[in-house]
């Protein structure tokens, strides 16, 4: 199988200013298409068509009407398929090399309106304290309330330096609020490391990118320069990182599981959407004369103690990346549960600078766990201190609480399950912990960190027992 095949589109919702994924297919000479044409539903859909070319108060062209057509059988669908006009299209083809024009900025639509699903950090949107679960309510002076959720993202993409004014709803917000933000060409860093102390690194998967695994292999390797030998330990940080390549999941994977170590595996009902990906090079190299980037690191990698940090803004590649991990006890997974995003969408082209994004697979932990509408739970749940106790917090919204979500066919419930096999509560305070700003991710204020670096030092205690 080429690798452009297994580069599966598995980020999250419309992007604006980014799409983040790859799997390109053609559309000709598939079987589906041999099948019977519905002759009612077709004449009625004629008859629609001649009415508004005939009556309508306005003259509307063809291609307008068909292009719409088109956009809401995808819309119709699932919170994840959609249309891909000319521009789109276009931007989903660059946004794997992590740099795009635009806010930064995740979205979906729920009942009409446009609903955060995250920010991408060290954005516009982000910086401007943007957060999930925020509904934008106007663009401008312009309301969204009935907006296709393409044209609600085309009136917040444009030129970088423009200044564009989001008006939001936020949950125990008494009034709407008005947020000034100034479009830029966003470069998003993969991978960000750090010596957290001598022994203990520091790794944060931001977006899943092409050049991810190699990043992160740079990342490992300066570890054991900085700390003039093994790591005793090693946190992965997957919070609030949407996802991306799905080759990507795999070489992040790869550098921490023994070679050949079931990755994850995707079912669908075309031969194509049906894959076995594995902790092998052919599995997340860009081509064949690519060097494998991982082959130089240290065997301890594959074994010294790891943690694995997610939250409720951890999806697609990122809940592969912590499934894999947790199903091959190779890590312990610590947060809150993971968005639960478990579809793999594919990018057809229509052979006009147009196409479609299409939901085509389901992917599965080795185990053999489907995340759809569920996600990872962790094995220790800790709480964010600036999100703990609400019921609707800064990273609460998930795959479940979308409109026409895909059900998880190996769950008659699919909303999100059990918090996990252990609760590790942030101190108890007075304050009103709706006011409380997140720390930033892997600073010394950083408490779901701190714990996992706890937790590190706790087990080389008791190797050394």
């Amino acid at each position: 199988m080429r690798l452009l095949e297994k580069a599966g589109l598995i980020g999250l919702g419309l992007v604006a200013g980014v799409s983040i994924s790859l799997h390109f297919a053609a559309i000709a000479d598939k079987e589906t298409l041999s099948t019977p044409l519905p002759i009612e539903e077709l004449r009625a859909f004629t008859e629609v068509f001649g009415r508004i070319k005939s009556d309508y108060v306005e003259p509307v062209t063809d291609k307008k009407l068909i292009t719409d057509a088109i956009a809401g059988m995808l819309n119709g669908l699932d919170p994840h398929s959609a249309y891909l006009d000319a521009d789109a299209f276009k931007e989903l083809q660059v946004g794997t090399h992590g740099e795009f024009g635009g806010l930064g900025i995740e979205v979906g639509m729920e009942d009409g309106v446009v609903k955060v699903i995250s920010p991408i950090e060290d954005t516009p949107a982000y910086q401007a304290g943007i957060k999930s679960g925020d509904f934008i309510i106007k663009i401008d002076d312009t309301l969204i309330k009935g907006m296709a959720l393409n044209d609600a993202v085309k009136r917040m993409r444009g030129k970088p330096g423009s200044k564009i004014v989001l008006t939001i709803i936020r949950k125990d917000e008494p009034k709407p609020l008005e947020i000034t933000l100034v479009r830029a060409v966003i470069k998003v860093q993969s991978v960000k490391s750090k010596l957290l102390e001598s022994g203990y690194g520091f790794v944060r998967v931001t977006q899943f990118q092409e050049m991810t695994g190699e990043n992160l292999a740079t990342a490992l390797e300066n570890f054991v320069k900085q700390n003039q030998g093994p790591l005793k330990g090693i946190v992965l940080d997957l919070r609030n990182d949407p996802g991306g390549l799905l080759t990507g999941a795999v070489a992040v994977s790869s550098a921490f599981l023994p070679k050949d170590s079931l990755v994850v595996y995707t079912e669908g009902r075309t031969e194509d959407a049906k894959m076995r990906l594995t902790a092998n090079p052919e599995n997340y190299l860009r081509n064949n004369a690519e060097k494998d980037y991982l082959k130089a690191l240290p065997d301890s990698f594959k074994t010294i103690p790891m943690v694995v940090l997610v939250n409720a803004g951890s999806a697609s590649a990122s809940e592969i990346v912590a499934g894999a991990l947790q199903d091959h006890k190779r890590a312990v997974i610590m947060g809150v549960q993971t968005f639960g995003k478990g579809s793999v969408q594919t990018v057809l082209p229509l052979g006009n600078g147009t196409g479609i994004k299409l939901t085509t697979a389901r992917y599965y932990t080795p185990g053999g766990r489907s995340i759809q509408a569920k996600g990872i739970v962790p094995d220790i749940v800790v709480e964010d201190p600036a999100s703990a106790g609400r019921d609707s917090g800064i990273f609460r919204l998930r795959e479940a609480d979308l409109d026409k979500h895909l059900i998880n066919e190996k769950s008659s419930d699919d909303k999100p399950g059990s918090a996990g096999k252990n609760t590790l509560s942030p101190p108890d305070t007075k304050e009103d912990t709706s006011k409380i700003a997140p720390a930033a991710f892997g600073s010394k204020d950083d408490y779901q960190l701190n714990q996992a670096l706890n937790l590190l030092k706790g087990i080389q205690i008791l190797q050394g027992k």
